[in-house]
């Protein structure tokens, strides 16, 4: 199989490139490839079997003043790899987000729950998501909270600010999945590879926890006092674009294809704390 991967700079692109050390693939990074020229990406694609698309508008706030140039490179530019994996017979995995829902639930998203988004971000991977599942080969893979080694991310941010600060202050009323990047590569990777049929997959961690949680769990496994992480509303950090208060999602399909779902999400921090501490000091 030869593979594709779009966004091979970024956080996840490193850790697919990981994963798929020992695959044929085709790496392009931002500047090796724009996604949102239509011609750029017909032949890139050709001669492809699998293409990851990690590559992204990933600045949620600032979408909301700049909506149509994040649609076209979250939901346009989709379209056009779309267009090029149906044209080569190839399959198309797409990363999108939590942000196409709408945040209000209160048990974990299925799969096939509407969607609703709710800010800017959030409508330009809707499109993504519509364009890849238009064509035989789509598959979307929904993640959420992503933290990892090669990229800015909450978990590290937490490291740094607690050699700064001696109390950090952290929303507690916003619910989610926080998910290694690289478990989510080896997910990503387990896909394609398999049979499972085209649609949307969630690509999150099992459970759920609040960022507050999430910050106190760093600090216990960095061996940290976590009473140093107090609760806040998210009212305490006003932002652009709206977050869900609710972001869980349910893992139903993986089961379904044969596929096994993604560790807990403690199991997973646990496995990356070591990396992310090293780079902290």
């Amino acid at each position: 199989m030869k593979w594709l991967v779009t966004g091979a700079g970024g956080m996840l692109g490193h850790d697919l490139l990981k994963v798929l050390a020992h695959e044929d693939v085709t790496a392009l990074t931002r500047s090796q490839l724009d996604i949102a020229d239509p011609a750029a990406v017909s032949q890139a694609v050709a001669g492809h079997d699998i293409v990851i698309n990690a590559a992204a508008w990933t600045d949620v706030d600032g979408a909301e003043t700049a909506e149509e140039q994040a649609t076209l490179i979250n939901g346009v530019a989709v379209g056009y790899l779309a267009q090029a994996c149906e044209a080569n017979g190839a399959k198309l995995l797409q990363v999108s987000t939590d942000y196409v829902l709408n945040g209000h639930a209160t048990s974990p998203y299925p799969e096939d729950a509407p969607t609703g988004p709710l800010n800017a971000y959030g409508r330009g991977k809707l499109v993504g998501e519509t364009a890849a599942l238009s064509i035989a080969g789509g598959y979307v893979i929904r993640t959420e909270w992503l933290y990892g080694e090669h990229g800015k991310n909450f978990v590290s941010t937490m490291l740094k600010l607690s050699a700064q600060r001696e109390f950090l202050d952290v929303v507690d009323d916003q619910l989610g999945q926080p998910t290694w990047s690289l478990a989510l590569a080896e997910q990503l990777v387990a896909l394609g590879l398999s049979d499972a049929p085209p649609g949307v997959y969630h690509g999150t961690a099992a459970g759920e926890v609040t960022w507050h949680g999430l910050a106190q769990a760093v600090f216990s496994l960095a061996g940290l006092d976590p009473q140093r992480i107090r609760p806040v509303s998210s009212s305490a950090f006003p932002r652009p674009a709206p977050r869900p208060s609710y972001s869980v999602l349910g893992h139903g399909r993986w089961l379904a294809a044969g596929l096994a779902p993604q560790a807990p999400w403690e199991d997973q921090l646990k496995a990356a704390l070591p990396a992310l501490l090293s780079q902290a000091r």
